[in-house]
């Protein structure tokens, strides 16, 4: 369990690539490591990776087929930074809202706006995805916790403050790339079930 807290962004260092399946080896500060063991959780760019060895700052993690079709971890580079967060802990506070870490989808950017004390970056998704988009709702970007500004057909934005874009990728990121998703469980839930309530009212 995440909170979409972002401690901050770590470089991949190194990517074994083999068929369907890659290690990525990631450089952790000092403050990201403490009491990090093997088999613990973290999130990249808001996905759920478990550790696998730990050398000094240097920390492996492997990622499935699945996980590379499916979020922007499979088009990362050596030199490529991603979003940190270390799982939440009992009596954590909950800054953000309650993730999974299991990505949805991937939206793009589609617009950057920028002005000087704040940035507004919006993103286009699949048209039958945005049921989950609710203006003023929660969504996980990247891992970070984000509340939904405007909401259009096929593409919704976040407003960034100085802070968010100075600890997280987002103070870089450019239009065209490729973000990871998790859309707020509870709002999928209730979406989702009122869909099937109507359905079968009608069927």
């Amino acid at each position: 369990m995440f909170t979409g807290i972002v401690s901050g962004t770590a470089k991949v260092v190194s990517i074994v690539k083999k068929p369907s399946f890659q290690t990525h080896i990631i450089e952790l500060e000092d403050s990201m490591l403490f009491g990090l063991k093997r088999g613990a959780s973290v999130a990249h760019n808001g996905c759920c990776l478990t550790v696998t060895e730990i050398q000094g700052n240097l920390v492996s993690f492997d990622l499935m087929q699945a996980t590379l079709q499916h979020t922007n971890l499979g088009v990362l580079d050596e030199g490529d930074f991603v979003n940190i967060e270390r799982a939440a802990k009992f009596g954590d506070e909950i800054g953000g809202h309650n993730m999974s870490g299991h990505i949805s989808l991937t939206a793009t950017i589609s617009c950057i706006e920028t002005s000087e004390n704040n940035r507004t970056i919006w993103f286009r998704l699949e048209k039958d995805k945005m049921k989950y988009v609710l203006a003023k709702g929660y969504i996980g970007i990247d891992g970070c916790s984000l509340t939904i500004g405007e909401v259009r057909e096929h593409e919704f934005c976040v407003h960034l403050i100085p802070e968010t874009m100075q600890r997280t990728l987002f103070g870089c990121r450019k239009k065209g790339e490729r973000v990871n998703i998790e859309f707020d469980p509870q709002t999928q839930a209730i979406v989702d079930t009122v869909e099937r309530v109507l359905a079968n009212q009608f069927s």
